[in-house]
């Protein structure tokens, strides 16, 4: 039976595998990309504010119109859109990937004042009424706002299951749900059929719903619940959007689009191009690593690789995510580093079999995976929080990244304990079972046979390594006065030159003109069918006239038509929600970590990734590195990374202490890093060749990213064995009891994938 039960668990593995993979070509032939401004393109439009008659459209008063777009833009779908203020009352925004500009257009510009207003009898018009017609076209007489847009909490569109049509259901905050109850106990009193007991419901002076009081409701007591649903026949489209306007707000003043026009990629085919070689060239080193290092099961984990980077793709095209140039970088590194989960089951299984109980090489693999489970678990899920609350809190392209991060660990999570799993049990019998060595999984390896000689005690004076890790950190940090840090234009803002040429350039040339004039960061794309734009750091007029001249270099008639100072593109309030919701992602981890493992064992691990963090921060300001959005995405990737490592090596901590009760917590910890050693190696050295690749043979601001990245891996490697090791000895010390495991630990009988016991 037992064996009955093992074969019907590969079954169901097959099976689901099976679908995914069959879901996956289906997505990959039928789905096209969106790919984003840097790689295709888009639609830029520009809005000038107006002044209303309460609010004067000025340079603060635009900034908080911008921040209401961007909600607006997100809900809309469009990932990774650039938004700017140009001047103190204009705002350029460019959509990529967009499939009707017009409708973008019309949903992005209204200024969505939403109010509440009882509607009078025939007859009653005083003062501060007005007549307006309602959604069939009839007039009706409306008193004064009774609230406004401003106590909506959440709007969502659904079917109506009453009549035909979507309706929209509208959530109330705070007094705004009392006034409801007023509203709507008010027009109660009057009877059925008479125009006082309808409630109406306008957007931009419009009447969009007039629903009658339903006759359940008493007077005086009204619509109780703090909600209520707008109806009137609305079209899924025509729900979703008002749901949108509600919920992104009303703009603070008017504006009017003054115009619009499509932009042609902000990278150069040439750029595109070195950066896929790039990356095309790390995959193939990593892939030919893991077959040197693991044989069978080395081909095993390149074949999960490929179905890994299948499966996301598949999946960032079926949620219709914007392809950037920076995202697709980030995902072949997670590629690389997606091997992690089947490096740790691989060490797992070559440990099992050669260092503690040897015996046969399926029972050794399926120990193998038992013995990673935990691991794989743990890294990934707190992963996963901080990637949900990026998602959840954050917007812009930090919401972006959570996306994409997200999916990354789902898949790496399928990959690794369903194909993976699969594949091995399918492979390991046979002529495999006869022949082990053929496996790769059979011998100790170097890194092992040199980690079994090492004394576990290197940890024992844990304040020696933190001093040292602190003497890194401070001169790290002494960059950011000394130097200072190098914001790029997304944060500080900048200037847009646009030119008009005679005949249309070749962008290409110009690009480059731009870049040996020496401005490599530029970004230059096509405006319109002959003009050319120009976005840059601030610059002085000298600067100014170098640019000119280059453009004329290349195009021979350049006529500046437009120069304007412009704001940054990842303004304040989108900062503060990325660094709201990357501190909720770590105080996340941390109860997880607590909770799962140790509370002193979290705090470590805090400790690290804030180390981490500071060291690439300090090393970007001495090297005068631009930190721009790239920066961003590299730093969070980071972040995702040293938490992986220090989760890996705290999870054999608590296993080690469950052996070994009375052993010193020092040697515990260094115990733990010596048998993690292996894993950490071969999976630091697959991710480094993706990131040499990307290094050496791509474009500026992906090498920044691939220099940021091998900075973290670096950094995030040694501050597990130099600060989180340490910081959790301390607490030790300090509070007993770090990484003792939730029950007594003894021989856990389980069945391999043959139904025997193990």
């Amino acid at each position: 039976m037992p064996r009955e039960t093992a074969r019907r668990g590969m079954t169901g593995r097959a099976v689901v595998s099976l679908v995914v993979l069959a879901a996956t070509v289906y997505l990959l032939l039928t789905t096209a990309p969106r790919l984003g401004l840097d790689l295709r393109g888009g639609t830029q439009i520009v809005l000038e504010t107006k002044d209303s008659p309460t609010v004067t459209a000025d340079a603060q008063t635009t900034d908080r119109t911008l921040e209401v777009l961007r909600r607006r833009v997100d809900a809309l779908g469009v990932a990774e859109p650039m938004l700017a203020r140009s001047g103190d009352n204009r705002i350029i925004v460019e959509l990529p990937g967009v499939r009707d500009p017009r409708e973008a257009v019309e949903v992005i510009g209204r200024t969505a004042q939403l109010s509440f207003h009882p509607v009078l009898a025939a007859g009653a018009a005083p003062g501060d009424s007005r007549v307006l017609n309602d959604e069939s076209g009839q007039p009706i007489t409306l008193g004064p706002a009774a609230l406004t847009g401003e106590g909506v909490d959440e709007a969502l569109s659904s079917i109506d299951s009453q009549g035909g049509g979507w309706l929209v259901s509208v959530d109330f905050k705070g007094d705004a749900g009392r006034s409801w109850e007023r509203l709507t106990g008010q027009a109660a009193c009057s009877p059925p059929g008479d125009p006082a007991r309808r409630v109406a419901i306008a957007l931009d002076d419009k009447v969009i719903s007039s629903p009658q009081v339903s006759p359940q409701v008493a007077c005086g007591v009204g619509i109780v619940g703090g909600s209520t649903q707008i109806t009137g026949q609305f079209s899924p489209a025509e729900a979703k959007d008002l749901a949108l306007l509600i919920n992104a707000g009303a703009l603070p003043t008017p504006v009017e689009i003054i115009e619009q026009r499509t932009v042609g990629p902000t990278l150069g085919a040439a750029a595109i191009d070195a950066s896929a070689r790039a990356a095309v060239i790390g995959l193939a080193l990593t892939a030919l690593f893991l077959l040197a290092v693991y044989r069978l099961a080395g081909l095993i984990a390149v074949g999960a690789l490929v179905a890994y980077a299948a499966v996301s793709y598949a999946a960032l095209l079926a949620v219709g995510a914007t392809l950037t140039l920076p995202g697709l970088a980030g995902f072949v590194l997670a590629i690389g580093m997606a091997v992690d989960a089947t490096v740790l089951v691989f060490e797992r299984a070559r440990e099992e079999h050669s260092v503690k109980r040897g015996g046969s090489l399926p029972r050794s693999v399926s120990r193998g995976f038992s013995g990673a489970l935990s691991a794989i678990v743990d890294s990934n899920v707190t992963t996963l929080l901080a990637a949900g609350l990026l998602f959840w809190l954050a917007s812009g392209p930090v919401r972006g990244f959570g996306v994409t991060l997200s999916i990354g660990v789902v898949v790496a999570l399928f990959i690794s304990l369903v194909l993976t799993r699969l594949l091995l049990h399918l492979t390991m019998r046979g002529v495999v079972a006869r022949k082990p060595r053929l496996s790769g999984l059979t011998h100790e390896g170097r890194v092992r046979r040199w980690v079994n000689r090492r004394d576990p005690g290197f940890l024992g004076k844990p304040r020696r390594w933190l001093m040292v890790a602190g003497a890194v950190v401070i001169a790290a940090i002494a960059g950011l006065f000394v130097a200072g840090p190098n914001l790029g234009v997304e944060f500080t803002g900048g200037r847009v030159i646009e030119y008009s040429t005679s005949a249309p350039a070749d962008v290409e040339r110009v690009r480059d003109a731009v870049s040996d004039a020496g401005f490599p960061r530029a970004v230059v794309q096509t405006s319109g069918e002959k003009d050319i734009s120009v976005r840059t750091e601030p610059i002085d007029e000298d600067a100014t006239e170098r640019i000119r001249t280059a453009v004329a270099g290349v195009a021979g008639d350049a006529t500046e038509i437009r120069d304007e100072q412009i704001g940054p593109s990842l303004g304040a309030e989108l900062c503060t929600k990325a660094m709201l919701a990357l501190g909720l992602a770590v105080l996340a981890q941390l109860i997880y970590l607590a909770v799962r493992f140790d509370w002193r064992l979290g705090v470590a691990t805090v400790a690290a990734l804030a180390q981490d963090v500071l060291i690439i921060v300090g090393i970007f300001a001495w090297l005068g590195k631009s930190m721009d959005g790239v920066f961003l995405a590299a730093l969070l990737t980071v972040i995702g990374y040293s938490v992986n490592d220090s989760v890996v090596v705290f999870d054999r901590v608590r296993e080690v202490r469950g052996q070994r009760r009375k052993e010193p917590f020092s040697r515990v910890v260094g115990t733990a890093v010596l048998q993690t050693l292996p894993r950490t190696i071969n999976t630091g050295i697959g991710v480094l060749f993706v990131l040499g690749a990307l290094l050496f043979l791509g474009d500026g601001s992906l090498a920044d990213f691939a220099l940021a990245l091998l900075l973290g891996l670096v950094a995030g490697t040694v501050s597990t064995v130099a600060t989180a090791g340490p910081v959790a000895i301390l607490l030790d010390k300090r509070w007993p009891g770090a990484g003792r495991p939730v029950r007594k630990a003894s021989p856990t009988r389980q069945r391999d994938d043959n139904g025997a016991v193990v």
